[in-house]
C-alpha cells in the first residue's frame, strides 16, 4: 500500500483511534485480513466472522509487525476503530486508488473470470508494474485488499469482480471505478441466487455502466459471441471492443485448432494485424479467454506479436484450475478442483477428451472425477444429468461420481446416456475415490479432478500426487 499514517487512515475512513501513541506512524506494508500473513508495516483488518472472529488475533498481528488494527471494537493494541470494517477498507481502497493514477482493467463473467485474470496480467506485466488478486479475490472484500496491494509505481491494476446479486458489480466498481471493463460470458453460476440468465445479464452488465464515456477514454470489452454480453453495448457509453471468434469481432482467432496433447493454437487477428499463438493452457475453452486478454492488451498499446508471444508463453498463476501433473509412472492429473460450474464442467471435459487423445494410442484411459456443482437451484438435476450425459458423449474411460445426490444425478445421467458396467461409479467421498483410483490407475492415464469449491474434491488430486515423484507441472 502506498504509505499512509494512521491519521489519514482514521480521516479517510471515519475511525478513531484507540492505543496508537504517534499517529504519524505510518503504514507501509500491504493490508491483510489472515493473521498469519501480516509483514512489518502491515494493517491487519479484524473480520467477525461465523466461526473465527479476527479481533482475537489482534495483539498476534501486531507482535508479528502490524503497525496496527482495523477494528470494530478497541483490541487492546493500537486499532482505528469503525463501525464496519468492510466499508472502511472500501473507502481506503478508494482513495488510494485515487491518489495512484493507475489504470484499472476490471473484469466479470459467468466462467472464467480467473484464468483471464491471470492471463491479463501476465501480458500487462510486459509493460509495467502491474498488481492483480491472488487466487480468486472477488468480492467486497478481496477487491478492495487487491487494490491496496498497489504501490506508487503501480502502472496497471488488473481487478477480478464477482456477483451473487444484482447490485454487487455496481458497489465493486464504485470502490475502483474501471477504465477498462470486460464481461466474459454470461452462463448459469450463482443462477439459483438470480433466478435466470436474464437476470445474470443484468448483474454482469452492471460493468460497462460504471466506465466513463468513451470522450473519457472508457472502454468495454465484450464477447461478440455470447448474445447476451453483446447486447451491452447498448449500457454503456464508453467505446466498445468486441472479441470471440465471430468475422464482426475486432480481436479473433481463426483456425482454432487443439495440439495432440489438447493444448489450442490458432491465428490472432487483431485490428493491427496478425500473429500466431499456441497456449500452453489444455482446452480449446482457454481461446475465448486468451482472446479477451489480448484485446485488453492491444486497448493499452501492446503489438500483435507482443501480445501473441505473451499469451504463448503465459501459464497458470492460480492454484487448481487445469493443473496439470505427470507422474512419474506415466499416470497425469488435471487438478481443475477450485470451483465448476455448467459451462466450466463442460469445458474441462472437453479438455479431457481432447488431452486423452495421445493417451488412447498407447492404452491409456481418460478418468473424469466429478462432485456436485453449487448453487444451481431448480436447474441442478437437469444439469448434473447433462454433465453426466457429455462425459458418455465424449467417450471419457470412466466416470466415478462423489459425493451424494447431486453425484447421483451425474451418474444417472451418464448411466441413461449409454454408461453400464464399471464404466461410471457413483463413491459416497473423496477417499472412497483415491481408494478406487489408487487400485485401477494405470500408466497413460489421465485424471480430471473437477467439482464447486464446497465439495473439497481437490482432496483427490493431492492425494494421488502424494508420495509420487511428480513430473514438471504443465501451464506454470
Amino acid at each position: 500500500m502506498i504509505a499512509l499514517s494512521l491519521a489519514e487512515i482514521a480521516a479517510i475512513v471515519g475511525g478513531q483511534p484507540h492505543d496508537i501513541p504517534d499517529p504519524a506512524v505510518r503504514v507501509t506494508g500491504p493490508v491483510v485480513y489472515d493473521s498469519r500473513k501480516v509483514e512489518a508495516g502491515s494493517l491487519f483488518a479484524a473480520f467477525a466472522g461465523e466461526r473465527v472472529d479476527g479481533h482475537d488475533y489482534a495483539r498476534g498481528a501486531v507482535e508479528a509487525g502490524a503497525v496496527a488494527v482495523l477494528a470494530t471494537r478497541p483490541v487492546g493494541v493500537p486499532a482505528v476503530v469503525v463501525d464496519d470494517v468492510v466499508q472502511a477498507l472500501g473507502a481506503l481502497a478508494r482513495t488510494v486508488v485515487e491518489r495512484l493514477g493507475a489504470t484499472a482493467v476490471a473484469l466479470t463473467g459467468s466462467a472464467g473470470k480467473t484464468s483471464t485474470k491471470d492471463l491479463i496480467a501476465q501480458l500487462l506485466q510486459r509493460r509495467g508494474p502491474t498488481i492483480w488478486p491472488e487466487g480468486n479475490l472477488n468480492n467486497e472484500i478481496g477487491l478492495p485488499v487487491t487494490a491496496l496491494r498497489a504501490v506508487e509505481d503501480t502502472r496497471y491494476l488488473v481487478l477480478e469482480m464477482g456477483a451473487r446479486y444484482i447490485g454487487d458489480i455496481r458497489y465493486l466498481t464504485g470502490l475502483v471505478p474501471p477504465r477498462i471493463g470486460l464481461v466474459l460470458n454470461v452462463g448459469t453460476a450463482h443462477i439459483g441466487e438470480f433466478g435466470g440468465r436474464e437476470q445474470i445479464a443484468q448483474a454482469k452488465g452492471e460493468m460497462v455502466e460504471s466506465l466513463p464515456s468513451a470522450a473519457d477514454g472508457g472502454v468495454a470489452v465484450l464477447n461478440a459471441d455470447d448474445p447476451l454480453v453483446r447486447a451491452m453495448t447498448s449500457r454503456t457509453t464508453a467505446r466498445t471492443v468486441l472479441f470471440g471468434e465471430s468475422d464482426e469481432a475486432d480481436v479473433r482467432a481463426e483456425n482454432v485448432r487443439l495440439t495432440a496433447t489438447g493444448q489450442a493454437a490458432f491465428r490472432l487477428r487483431t485490428p493491427s494485424g496478425c500473429s500466431d499463438v499456441t497456449l500452453r493452457l489444455y482446452g480449446e475453452h482457454h481461446v475465448s479467454n486468451a482472446l479477451a486478454a489480448a484485446a485488453v492488451a492491444h486497448e493499452l498499446g501492446m503489438s500483435v506479436d507482443e501480445i501473441a508471444e505473451a499469451l504463448s508463453e503465459a501459464g497458470t498463476l492460480s492454484r487448481w484450475r487445469m493443473e496439470v501433473t505427470e507422474r512419474s509412472d506415466g499416470v497425469t492429473i488435471v487438478n481443475d478442483a477450485y470451483n465448476a460450474n455448467p459451462e466450466s464442467m463442460r469445458a474441462a471435459l472437453r479438455a479431457l477428451a481432447a488431452m486423452g487423445g495421445a493417451s488412447r494410442a498407447t492404452g491409456g484411459r481418460t478418468w473424469a472425477v466429478l462432485g456436485p456443482m453449487a448453487e444451481l437451484g431448480d436447474e441442478s438435476l437437469a444439469e448434473h444429468d447433462a454433465v453426466g450425459r457429455l462425459a458418455v458423449r465424449l467417450n471419457v474411460s470412466k466416470l466415478v461420481a462423489v459425493g451424494g445426490r447431486e453425484a447421483s444425478w451425474l451418474q444417472l445421467g451418464a448411466y441413461n446416456e449409454g454408461s453400464w458396467g464399471e464404466e461410471s461409479v457413483h463413491v459416497s467421498d473423496a477417499q472412497a475415490a483415491v481408494d478406487l483410483l489408487r487400485s485401477e490407475l494405470r500408466p497413460g492415464d489421465v485424471v480430471l479432478v473437477k467439482a464447486s469449491r464446497s465439495a473439497g474434491i481437490e482432496r483427490v488430486a493431492l492425494a494421488l500426487l502424494e508420495n509420487a515423484t511428480e513430473g514438471e507441472v504443465a501451464g506454470r
